[in-house]
């Protein structure tokens, strides 16, 4: 998806202003969750991949799907994007629209990848640290990737915070070969 995220940014952006005049924060991010979760099922990459389905038959079933749950706001965002040919980029405006909407509210959404699951109250020790650190009210997301072996890898907005085993095998690994 970090291929989308300067694509994303005007959109997201964009979306943020209007939530901000508007003020409907939670109607965009609900609007931008379900598209995500649309765009990401893997019948309808399928179909939006597919050369063969022409762009009115795939307005009709995406607005067909979408349609009793999108704001009117979305609709028109959505009929945007795809028209743009900017499906895809779906995923990351919304992520970009939630760190926006963070930062505006005072808070920092935070991921915490862990190998296995945490305690919830390991999970309240992470985020007072957390909190302490960045000086800020996070909201924590926790996320598996058996890949990190143990330990965890904290992303912070743009701060990335690797205290995982494979990280530091992987730093090991570049310090032996100088």
């Amino acid at each position: 998806m970090a291929e989308f995220a300067t694509l994303a940014r005007p959109y997201a952006n964009a979306v943020f202003d209007l939530a901000v005049e508007a003020d409907n924060f939670d109607d965009w991010s609900n609007d931008l969750n379900f598209l995500t979760t649309v765009i990401e099922d893997p019948i309808i990459d399928k179909v939006i991949a597919n050369p063969q389905v022409d762009k009115d038959t795939l307005t009709r079933l995406l607005f067909d799907i979408c349609d009793d749950n999108l704001e009117r706001e979305g609709k028109n965002f959505f009929k945007i994007l795809l028209d743009n040919n900017r499906l895809q980029a779906i995923p990351q405006i919304a992520f970009q629209y939630e760190q926006l909407k963070a930062q505006h509210q005072g808070y920092l959404n935070v991921e915490i990848f862990t190998p296995y699951p945490v305690e919830p109250q390991q999970q309240q020790e992470i985020e007072t640290a957390l909190k302490r650190r960045l000086g800020k009210t996070v909201d924590v997301n926790m996320a598996l990737d058996k890949s990190l072996l143990g330990g965890c890898l904290i992303r912070a907005g743009d701060d990335v915070i690797d205290v995982s085993m494979k990280g530091h095998l992987q730093r090991l690994a570049t310090e032996l070969r100088r």
